[in-house]
């Protein structure tokens, strides 16, 4: 193994910290290492709350990491999903009069926009630009249309932003570890890439997430980025739904669900069995009743999240597939056919069930990302600062 090749890679999840060595040889092929788990420490509500915390477990576990694979790391791959993360869409403008579109006018546009964001959003730092839309003399283009004439373009870019005192508190952990941030990535655009990698045809879609305790709904357009919208409810409001209707306890209602994957199909006649009931008195109580319950909860949920959200409001004509990740898969097999009935309004939309990846998928995924680029990412160029002679020369031969 050669230490140039090994990466480090770190996750903020809700649930967990995760720190990744993966070793990429000359061919890209990516390995995973070493991995280690941690406990979510120091971390509340998406913000860090004790920062002392999160630097002391952070730094234990690199030091342990590192003597195992015995290579002092200098820099990581942050991705986070537990951070207020933020989306603006900005349009651009530039008149032709009949000439050609250059790179410089597309550079421009970009940076121009980014001054913009950075001006009135300054308690916000840029974490990723994408080329949203194009549009010539009033005409969606497929391509950024360099080197074509025209009289009037327009450039839309999507913004992702973080609390710069969120960025800050991460920079300082790491500082602290004597790393540098070389990248930050999303969890929900890793996702994301993944999907539009085994789904090329679909550029289009909806991503949702639904944890036990919190759902969210990631919206991508022309494989470009556009917003992500958290929720602080999941799964688990179905369960208490059912638990309050039928009177029996959570955990109760947890042992019926796993162990029946057909409720929908069960009679109108079809009772629970005496044994989930214990010391308690028996009750006759429909198996189906269970399962309109909860379907009666998935379509409020639906609605919540996409359907009758403003957020949603313009994008809803545009997609046609939503991605549906359900982190229970004992509930997701107990209720599947209520999710994709709820979802699919009336098969407005298809319905495809996805899996969360698996750790070292995401990963190699978050390295493309880092190494090539994403295809609709929009980097802002610095034009370097001309000295005091050169600038007296342009401007006596200008």
């Amino acid at each position: 193994m050669k230490n140039d090749l090994l990466k480090l890679f770190i996750e903020f999840d809700k649930k967990e910290i995760l720190i990744v060595v993966a070793e990429i040889d000359e061919q890209n092929n990516f390995k995973v290492i070493e991995k280690l788990i941690l406990p979510l420490i120091g971390l509340s509500n998406n913000k860090i709350s004790d920062i002392e915390k999160v630097t002391d477990i952070i730094q234990r576990n690199i030091l342990v990491i590192e003597q195992k694979v015995k290579f002092t790391f200098k820099e990581l791959i942050l991705i986070l999903d537990n951070f207020d993360i933020s989306f603006l869409n900005f349009t651009g403008f530039k008149k032709l009069d009949g000439t050609q579109i250059s790179k410089e006018n597309i550079t421009y546009i970009i940076n121009s926009l980014k001054s913009c964001v950075d001006k009135f959003e300054n308690k916000k730092k840029i974490l990723h630009i994408f080329n949203s839309k194009y549009f010539l003399d009033k005409k969606e283009m497929d391509n950024i249309p360099i080197g074509l004439f025209g009289d009037f373009y327009s450039h839309e870019l999507s913004f992702n932003l973080i609390n710069k005192n969120d960025y800050k508190n991460l920079k300082n952990i790491f500082d602290k570890c004597n790393l540098k941030i070389s990248k930050i990535l999303l969890e929900s655009f890793v996702k994301g890439s993944l999907i539009s990698e085994k789904n090329p045809q679909i550029d289009t879609f909806f991503h949702i997430k639904i944890d036990e305790e919190i759902s969210k709904i990631f919206y991508i357009e022309n494989d470009t980025v556009k917003y992500e919208q958290e929720f602080d409810f999941g799964t688990n409001i179905i369960l208490k739904d059912i638990s309050k209707i039928i009177s029996l306890k959570s955990d109760v209602v947890q042992n019926i669900i796993k162990a029946n994957s057909n409720l929908n199909k069960a009679s109108n006649n079809e009772l629970l069995e005496k044994n989930y009931f214990h010391n308690l008195q028996y009750r006759k109580i429909k198996k189906r009743l269970i399962y309109e319950i909860a379907e009666a909860r998935i379509k409020e949920i639906c609605n919540l999240l996409c359907i009758k959200n403003i957020n949603t409001e313009g994008s809803l004509n545009k997609v046609k597939v939503i991605f549906l990740e359900i982190y229970d898969k004992k509930h997701l097999n107990c209720f599947k056919e209520a999710y994709e009935h709820c979802f699919a309004l009336n098969n407005k939309f298809e319905i495809i069930f996805f899996d969360k990846p698996k750790d070292e998928k995401a990963l190699e995924m978050a390295n493309k990302i880092v190494q090539f680029g994403w295809k609709k990412e929009a980097i802002p160029v610095s034009k370097p600062r001309k000295s005091l002679i050169s600038r007296i020369f342009q401007e006596l031969f200008h």
